[in-house]
C-alpha cells in the first residue's frame, strides 16, 4: 500500500517529491537540491556560502553621498553647458510635473582639468579624489526612475522605489554569509538618519541576520558594547544557559524565522563585544595613517573616521561597509545655492582618497570593491537665469568604481552636450546593481528569495551587467 502523498510548500520538498515520481533528470535535480542546501547555511543564515561563478571581489565598501551631488559641478564636464550658460532650454518635465518648460541653462560652479594618465576630467571639487582617477572607473550615465529623495534613495539601496524590499547589503549578506563570525556581516556607519530612514540597510524578507547594523560616529559607537557583568567567563556562562533556554523555547517554534533571526543576533553580539572595541581603537594607526585620512588623533568624528573605521572592518573580513556622508538635512541638496557643496567636499574628499591609498598599498584593493554614488544628479538648467542652485534631476547622473575587476583609469557612457539626459551606454539603477552583485560572484537573476508565493530579487524583473566597466 502506498503512504499518503503530502504537500511540501518549499522548494526542497519539491524537488523531492518529483525525484520520488520520476527518474528524470536526476542529476539536474540533485545539484538544484545541493545548492538549495548550501544556499540555506544548514541552520546559521550568517555562514559562508558558495559564489556562483569565480568572484572578483570579497567585499564592498559603498559610499553614498546624500542629496543629490551635482554631476555637472563634479564628474561630467559639459564645454557647451559653460558655453552657452543663460541661455534657454525647452524641457518636457520639470521636478516630476510633465509639460512645456523653459529653463536657462546654468554654468558649472567648479573647473575641469584632466588628471592622471588617463587624463580623466574631474573638477576642482575633488582635488584629492582628482588624485586617484587612475584607479577609478568613472560612470557618467546612471540613470534612476525618480526625481524625489525618499523614493530615490530607497530605490538606489533596495532597487524598489515604491515598497519596502531588503536592501543590496543584506542580499549580499544573504547570498554570501560572513567570513567573520565575531562581525556582522553588513555595517552602516552614518552620523545620521538617511531620507527612507532605516528602510535603507534593512532585511526586509530575509533573513533578520542579514539586516545592517548601525554604527553611529562618536565617543559609543554601538550602544551597550561593553558588558555589564564582571568578568568574560561569567557572561559566557549566563550565555550559554540563555542559550539552553532558547534552544527549548525555538524547538516547537522552528517554523519562526524572526526567533532564529533574534537567537543569532545574541551569538554576533557577544562576538561585537569581543572584538568590535578594537575596531574601534585607532590609537594603534599610525600618525601618517591618521595623515593620509585626515583624521586628528583621538577623533571620533567626521568622514575621515569613518572611512578609516571601514578599512578595519574591511580586513577583519565584514562583507559590505556602507558610509553615509550626511542625513536628510544639511546634506548636498542644493537647490538655494550650489556653494554648499563645497564644506560637504571638503569632509568627504580627503578621507576618500586616502582610503583608496590605504587599500591599495595594504593589498586590499585588489579584492575590494569600493562604489561611490548619490541618488541622483542636479539640473543643468533653472528656471531663472540668475539662480544659485540646481534642482532634482534622475535623468542621468555620475558615480564610480574602484577596486576588485572593475577597469581603472577609464570612464563608461557619456551624457549629452547639456548633461539633460543620457547621451551613450545607459546604466540603471538595475544594471548597476548587477554589476555589483556580479563583482561578488553573484548572478542577480539566481540570487532570489520566496516571499509571499513569488521569488524575489534585488533587480525585480530588469537589469544586466555592465560588461564595460569590468576589467
Amino acid at each position: 500500500m502506498k503512504p499518503p502523498c503530502t504537500f511540501d510548500p518549499h522548494r526542497r520538498g519539491f524537488l523531492r517529491s518529483l525525484v520520488g515520481g520520476s527518474a528524470l533528470f536526476p542529476g539536474l535535480v540533485s545539484q538544484l537540491l545541493a545548492e538549495d542546501a548550501a544556499r540555506s547555511g544548514a541552520g546559521d543564515p550568517l555562514s559562508p556560502r558558495p559564489t556562483h561563478f569565480a568572484p572578483k571581489a570579497k567585499r564592498v565598501i559603498f559610499l553614498y553621498m546624500s542629496g543629490g551631488v551635482s554631476h555637472v559641478d563634479s564628474w561630467d564636464p559639459k564645454p557647451k553647458l559653460f558655453a552657452d550658460a543663460g541661455k534657454t532650454i525647452a524641457v518636457d518635465e520639470f521636478q516630476g510635473r510633465k509639460g512645456d518648460f523653459k529653463m536657462f541653462a546654468k554654468r558649472p560652479q567648479w573647473d575641469f582639468r584632466r588628471h592622471g594618465r588617463c587624463g580623466t576630467e574631474v573638477s576642482s571639487l575633488f582635488p584629492h579624489l582628482a588624485g586617484c582617477v587612475d584607479d577609478l572607473c568613472v560612470v557618467r550615465s546612471l540613470k534612476s526612475d525618480h526625481t524625489n529623495h525618499y523614493e530615490a534613495t530607497l530605490g538606489l539601496h533596495t532597487g524598489s522605489f515604491t515598497f519596502a524590499r531588503p536592501s543590496l547589503g543584506s542580499w549580499v549578506s544573504y547570498g554570501l554569509g560572513t567570513e567573520n563570525r565575531n562581525l556582522p556581516s553588513y555595517v552602516v556607519i552614518a552620523p545620521k538618519t538617511p531620507y527612507a530612514g532605516g528602510q535603507v540597510w534593512a532585511s526586509d524578507f530575509l533573513p533578520g541576520a542579514h539586516q545592517g547594523t548601525l554604527v553611529v560616529p562618536g565617543a559609543e559607537p554601538v550602544a551597550n558594547l561593553r558588558r555589564r557583568v564582571a568578568t568574560s567567563r561569567l557572561q559566557e556562562l549566563e550565555l550559554a544557559a540563555l542559550a539552553k533556554l532558547n534552544q527549548r523555547h525555538l524547538a516547537p517554534r522552528a517554523a519562526d524565522p524572526l526567533l532564529s533571526a533574534r537567537m543569532k543576533s545574541f551569538e554576533t553580539a557577544f562576538g561585537m563585544q569581543m572584538e568590535l572595541p578594537d575596531v574601534f581603537d585607532l590609537s594603534r594607526e599610525s600618525d601618517a595613517t591618521h595623515a593620509l585620512y585626515g583624521l586628528e588623533r583621538g577623533s571620533t568624528q567626521g568622514f575621515a573616521w569613518q572611512c578609516l573605521v571601514a578599512r578595519r572592518l574591511a580586513e577583519r573580513g565584514v562583507r559590505f561597509v556602507e558610509l553615509i556622508d550626511v542625513g536628510s538635512s544639511d546634506n548636498w541638496d542644493a537647490h538655494g545655492d550650489m556653494l554648499t557643496h563645497t564644506p560637504l567636499a571638503k569632509n568627504v574628499d580627503q578621507p576618500i582618497a586616502g582610503l583608496l591609498q590605504d587599500l591599495k598599498q595594504r593589498g586590499l584593493l585588489d579584492d575590494t570593491l569600493v562604489v561611490w554614488t548619490t541618488e541622483f544628479g542636479r539640473t543643468p538648467f533653472n528656471e531663472s537665469a540668475g539662480h544659485k542652485g540646481r534642482e532634482h534631476h534622475h535623468w542621468v547622473f555620475s558615480s564610480w568604481l574602484a577596486g576588485a575587476g572593475v577597469k581603472p583609469g577609464t570612464v563608461y557612457g557619456e551624457s549629452d552636450d547639456y548633461g539633460i539626459h543620457v547621451g551613450r551606454n545607459p546604466v540603471h539603477l538595475h544594471d548597476f546593481h548587477a554589476t555589483i552583485l556580479h563583482l561578488m560572484g553573484l548572478d542577480h537573476e539566481r540570487l532570489t528569495y520566496r516571499h509571499t508565493g513569488r521569488d524575489y530579487r534585488l533587480t525585480d524583473v530588469a537589469g544586466d551587467v555592465v560588461r564595460g566597466l569590468l576589467a
